[in-house]
C-alpha cells in the first residue's frame, strides 16, 4: 500500500471504459487500499482505479468524514439537480460549476464481494456521480456547457502540469476475453 501519482488530463486511460471487477482478491483490497490513501493524501473527495492507471470499475470517496468505497457502481439518480463547484485530482487546481443530480442511491460491492448500498444528496451525490463517471471514460469538463467547456480546455493548456509525460499503462495479467483494457 502506498500514494500513487495520479494520472493527468490527457492520459489515455481516463478516457477508456474500466472493466468490471470479477475477483475479489488480496490484489484488490490493495488497490481500494492504495486509492484511499493517494486520495487522502492529495487530498481529494474521491478517486477512480482509471486515475491510478488501472482500468477497473473501483473508487473510494472522503466526503463529510466519511470514508468508503465502491465496486462495479449502478447509480439510480434523482430527477432534482443541483449546479455547484466541481474539481478533479486529473486536473489540478482547475474548478468550475457543473450540473449534477442532487440525490443517488448507488448499488454495488465492496472489496470483499458483499453488496453495498450508498445513497447521498448533494456532496456525497456529487462525488459519486464524479467518480462514476471516470469509470465511463467521462471527465466532469465533458459535463460543462460548451463556454466553460472552452474556458477549461483554455485554463488546462495554459496549466504548468499541461502536457507532463503520462506513465505507461500497465497491462493486467488477467485475461480480457479479447476485449482492449
Amino acid at each position: 500500500m502506498a500514494v500513487k501519482p495520479i494520472r493527468l488530463f490527457g492520459d489515455p486511460v481516463l478516457r477508456m471504459t474500466a472493466q468490471p471487477v470479477v475477483t475479489f482478491d488480496k490484489e484488490l483490497r490493495t488497490l481500494v487500499k492504495d486509492l484511499t490513501e493517494t486520495m487522502v493524501d492529495a487530498p481529494g473527495a474521491g478517486l477512480a482505479a482509471p486515475q491510478l492507471g488501472v482500468s477497473l470499475r473501483v473508487f473510494t470517496y472522503h466526503v463529510e468524514g466519511e470514508t468508503g468505497h465502491l465496486i462495479n457502481p449502478v447509480l439510480d439518480l434523482t430527477e432534482e439537480e443541483q449546479d455547484g463547484p466541481e474539481g478533479c485530482l486529473s486536473l489540478p487546481g482547475l474548478q468550475y460549476d457543473c450540473k449534477r443530480a442532487y440525490g443517488v442511491v448507488a448499488k454495488g460491492f465492496n472489496q470483499y464481494g458483499d453488496p453495498v448500498t450508498i445513497e447521498g444528496t448533494q456532496r456525497l451525490a456529487r462525488c459519486i456521480q464524479h467518480e462514476t463517471d471516470h469509470l465511463d471514460g467521462i471527465i466532469f469538463i465533458d459535463r460543462l456547457d460548451r463556454e466553460q467547456r472552452k474556458a477549461a480546455l483554455r485554463a488546462i493548456r495554459e496549466a504548468e502540469w499541461a502536457g507532463e509525460q503520462a506513465p505507461t499503462v500497465k497491462v493486467s495479467p488477467h485475461s480480457t476475453f479479447g476485449r482492449a483494457l
